[in-house]
């Protein structure tokens, strides 16, 4: 599986973006696809995750922010997050897992995304 992520950039305090995820190499539809980011020293966390089903979870920091849409014939998962902070400032991370046997986990290359003005 190889994830293929693009968006990031610099957006001012208050802007918008859209970070999106393909998922290839594969020719079925990854039960879980999500994101998730890293800031400086610390370890990687969730920001959004959709299964297969349409099931979304958001962490609490961007809930009401964040939007994730996912379109399962196209491997692809957008994520929108409005309103940004200079707290957004992360790497973010595109993920493709399978929580049952057979057990995987995939990350895509990390993009960069900084809230500044």
């Amino acid at each position: 599986v190889q994830l293929q992520a693009s968006g990031g950039g610099l957006v001012q305090p208050g802007g918008s973006l859209t970070l999106s995820c393909k998922a290839s190499g594969i020719n079925f539809t990854p039960p879980i696809m999500g994101w998730y980011r890293q800031f400086p020293g610390k370890e990687r966390e969730l920001v959004a995750t959709v299964t297969s089903g349409g099931t979304t979870r958001y962490a609490e920091s961007v809930e009401g922010r964040a939007t994730a849409s996912r379109h399962n014939a196209k491997n692809t998962l957008d994520l929108q997050i409005d309103n940004l902070k200079p707290d957004d400032t992360a790497v973010y991370y595109c993920n493709a897992r399978r929580t049952m046997t057979p057990v995987w986990n995939f990350w895509g290359q990390g993009t960069q995304v900084t809230v500044s003005s």
